[in-house]
Order: C-alpha cells, then structure tokens, then sequence
C-alpha cells in the first residue's frame, strides 16, 4: 500500500523561462481544472524544502529535469490557509502559508504536460503579464525578469 504525503505547510510557483534573441520568454500551463494560466505551482510534502518541492513540482507538472538551474527568488507570497483542503492539519493557528518563487532555466529539454494542465505557451514578460490571472504571480515574474535582465547585461 502506498501512504500519502501529508501537505507541508507552504506552496511553490516556479516559472520556466528560457533566452529568446535579446531577452528572455516564460512557459506559462493552462490548468485543465479553472481554464488560467499560470506558471508551475504546487504544494510541498512532508518534510521537503522549498527548493526540494520545485524542483519535484516542476517534473511532475512539466516533465522538465530535477537537475536544471533553479533560482530562488526574494519573492514569498502569502496565500491564505482556507485555500487548501489539508489546512486542518496545519492546526488553527496557521492562518496563511508562503509561496517560494523560483525561475528555472530551460535549454534543451521540451515540455511534456501532466493532466494538471491542457497547454502551455512560452510568452514574454509583457505577454505573461497579461495572461496570468493573480497579480502575485506577476509580482515574482517581475521579480526574476529583472534579476535576468541583470545577469545578461
């Protein structure tokens, strides 16, 4: 019998991106459950760190390498506990969990979808703004499309 991780109290967003000519592009998933864009997101296990819960988040979700470049962003979002149906194993107190923010760099690997999702799009910073449906999203994109404007310049 397989035994279920319990959900460790925090969440993951991590966004693929990958060079494109003079700047960069993000993969954005369509969620197959709501029908919006957004880039990787999930839940830690157990004992997992943040960085841990990417990295398996983003092969479950994208069947991208666990050993890719990831970067962590300063960004933490806070997402409120009622969101999830584990929260009462949180106990009460626990009243809004963080989001770790991560970039990973995609080179020369595609993009295979879980059921999670029914497409993915590779878009600019500009495009993927538009298209994401929660500005915290766009928070941590902005975030790491500067930090990559930066390291290329």
């Amino acid at each position: 019998m397989v035994k279920e991780m319990a959900r460790a109290p925090f969440q993951v967003l991590v966004f693929p991106y990958r060079k494109s000519g003079c700047g960069f592009e993000f993969a954005l998933l369509k969620r197959s459950d709501a029908g919006y864009w957004q880039a990787v997101a999930g839940g830690g296990e157990s004992d997992e760190k943040p960085i841990e819960a990417a990295r398996r988040e983003t092969y479950e979700e994208t069947g991208l390498s666990r050993d890719l470049q990831f970067i962590q962003l300063i960004t933490v979002l806070p997402i409120p506990a009622t969101e999830f149906r584990d929260r009462h194993l949180w106990g009460k107190d626990v009243l809004l969990i963080p989001q770790y923010c991560f970039g990973v760099l995609v080179q020369n690997e595609q993009i295979v979808l879980s059921r999670e999702h029914t497409n993915y799009r590779w878009l600019s910073f500009e495009e993927a703004c538009r298209v994401m449906e929660y500005d915290g999203n766009r928070i941590a994109l902005w975030e790491l499309n500067e930090r990559l404007k930066t390291c290329s310049s």
